[in-house]
């Protein structure tokens, strides 16, 4: 009791004891930070009284008179001072820094937001700025935007390097808001039966993802990882690019990259390639290999995802009305008597045959034999009075497998296929520009213009390595 009073009179008169001056036994419920008198807000890290007097306050005597105050009461002093002083700036110092890391990141999330809020507004706008609803329907809008973002990452970047970082960013981060919109792509099927109280059986249905989306999109994103892997894998090289027209001081040592100038007149702003005066190393040209190779897997992969999607796209009716009424007269007679009168129809005998001498004339051709294939599978249906592609897809199985018509559609299919297997870079044709225009399935387009978009930047990579051999082989020639 005698204790309690004098503690009390103590708090009275403001004085705080030192916890050397109680009794053991109350040191585990007293020993607290309250017996500080110094502000927390001086240091950074909130530490225990124990902690803090250990670390900054002069050792005490233990045979030390215990109703004195404790040391770490008195008034602060000499390398206390100090101390505070260096924990206040560094505590001043992160605080600013954390601050400024914390504006940056709000920064950020203010520049993302008003890129979702553009695009959500072009969407919904169909890319009619006016907002007098005459704009392009959704499909539209999200292939162009798709396009679009591929020229403006890919445009200017014509050389075997790695992509820059801001636009590999602005490439993954815009391309995953345009596909978000394939998760909410969804098709109903039975999950589950069950019956009813009255004997009746009823299906239960769930949503997941549609069918079409759930194979190719998954196929895309593994295609699109790679190519940017295979940019990146350019970091370090043994050539470099000299602008068209200009050649730096190490190319000016052999004569083979005149060669390639020439060669690419046509494509005057192609940056040209430049190898050592003695070739590339053995290491190199095997990466430079591998790379093509799988390059050009990627092609292919891109290349039959784009085809099967424009596949099965409607055949607006407007092309159907523009076929001509003779596939023969489209497709000329030279072309027609050889795939009419020939037991086995070879296509690549015929195209070395035609002597195609620019990919403007393949392209031309392409459009004839698409326009003559559908003419004679019209042909071939028109029994039943039918002329809508739909109708003409779904009857296609009751032709006549021997039916003159059927037999010089199916070659002209396979001539078209040889066609562009043989001019991988060939441009679309007016059937494929046709479906994009009128097509108004947003899950198609969009796998339809990233495949698109995949496909040539796969085919653009395959053609700068080719340019790199080239000059590698003219270096080693020379020599």
């Amino acid at each position: 009791m005698d204790n309690l009073s004098n503690t009390d009179e103590n708090y009275d008169l403001g004085y705080q004891p030192s916890p050397s001056s109680i009794d053991q036994n109350d040191q585990s419920t007293t020993g607290t930070p309250g017996y500080s008198t110094m502000s927390g807000d001086s240091f950074i890290y909130c530490r225990t009284y124990s902690e803090t007097s250990a670390a900054f306050s002069d050792p005490v005597d233990d045979h030390s008179c215990c109703s004195e105050a404790s040391p770490s009461h008195w008034p602060a002093t000499g390398s206390g001072v100090q101390n505070q002083a260096v924990l206040t700036r560094i505590g001043t110092k992160q605080r600013k820094s954390n601050a400024d890391e914390k504006l940056d990141y709000l920064e950020s999330l203010d520049l993302e937001l008003e890129t979702m809020k553009e695009r959500f507004a072009k969407l919904l706008l169909g890319e009619d700025m006016s907002g007098s609803g005459k704009g392009v329907c959704t499909a539209i809008t999200i292939s162009n935007s798709i396009t679009n973002l591929y020229a403006t990452v890919f445009g200017q970047n014509l050389r075997l390097e790695p992509l820059n970082p801001e636009k590999k960013a602005m490439w993954k981060r815009e391309m995953d808001c345009l596909l978000s919109v394939c998760d909410y792509i969804v098709e109903f099927a039975p999950s589950k039966s069950q019956n009813l109280c009255n004997g009746t059986v009823v299906d239960i249905m769930e949503s997941r993802p549609r069918s079409d989306i759930y194979i190719n999109l998954p196929a895309l994103r593994k295609l699109d990882a790679m190519l940017i892997e295979i940019l990146d894998s350019f970091q370090d090289r043994e050539f470099w690019y000299a602008e068209q027209g200009s050649m730096s001081s190490n190319s000016t040592q052999t004569g083979s990259f005149r060669r390639v100038i020439q060669r690419n007149d046509e494509k005057w702003w192609v940056p040209v390639p430049c190898v050592p005066p003695t070739g590339l190393s053995e290491k190199a040209r095997k990466h430079l290999r591998h790379k093509r190779d799988c390059a050009n897997q990627i092609h292919k992969a891109a290349m039959a995802i784009n085809s099967s999607v424009l596949a099965e796209m409607e055949i607006p009716d407007s092309y159907m009305a523009s076929l001509p009424k003779s596939g023969r007269a489209s497709i000329g007679d030279p072309i027609y008597k050889f795939m009419y009168t020939t037991e086995k129809f070879s296509p690549d005998y015929l195209l070395d045959c035609l002597n195609i001498a620019s990919e403007h004339e393949a392209l031309e051709l392409a459009d004839r034999v698409e326009a003559s294939m559908y003419t004679w599978r019209r042909k071939a249906c028109m029994s039943h009075s039918k002329s809508s592609w739909g109708m003409v897809k779904d009857l296609m199985s009751d032709v006549d497998r021997s039916d003159k018509n059927h037999i010089l559609a199916e070659r002209a299919e396979s001539l078209l296929f040889a066609l562009k297997q043989r001019y991988p870079g060939l441009a679309q044709t007016s059937l494929d520009t046709c479906k994009i225009q009128y097509n108004r399935d947003v899950g198609q387009a969009i796998l339809e213009s990233y495949s698109r978009v995949l496909e040539g930047l796969a085919f653009n990579i395959v053609a700068w390595i080719e340019d790199v051999f080239f000059v590698d082989r003219t270096t080693r020639n020379q020599d």
